[in-house]
């Protein structure tokens, strides 16, 4: 078992930026990639960065690269979505999540079916 937890969420206004951040306790040394996900009102969850364990390669949406950056500590078990130049339609709930599943082609790690522990979520309200 993998136990993530988020936190950094908030109110920012358009433009802004925010700092999410993804602590991981448990089984860790298990993990093989952590992932964020977001889901707005009415929308469907959907994929926004990961990041492998090992060698530390990075898959982004398209709607957030360039603009969101993922890194990831592994001595302290962490995992960090730094937020820039943020839009209202970035408003959503942030779900950390991790996989002791590896894989060659990085398009499983952008699928929520991947992943089989989750944080409980932050918030994240861009204003107009």
């Amino acid at each position: 078992q993998v136990q993530p937890v988020e936190s950094g969420g908030g109110l920012v206004q358009t433009g802004g930026s925010l700092r999410l951040s993804c602590a991981s306790s448990g089984r860790t040394f298990t993990t093989a990639a952590m992932g964020w996900f977001r889901q707005a009102p009415g929308k469907e969850r959907e994929f926004v960065a990961a990041i492998t364990r090992s060698g530390h390669t990075t898959y982004y949406a398209d709607s957030v690269k360039g603009r969101f950056t993922i890194s990831g500590d592994n001595d302290k078990n962490a995992v960090y979505l730094q937020m820039n130049s943020l839009s209202p339609e970035d408003t959503a709930v942030y779900y950390c999540a991790a996989t002791t599943l590896t894989y060659r082609i990085g398009a499983y790690y952008q699928a929520s079916r991947t992943y089989q522990y989750w944080g409980q979520g932050t918030q994240v309200t861009v204003s107009s």
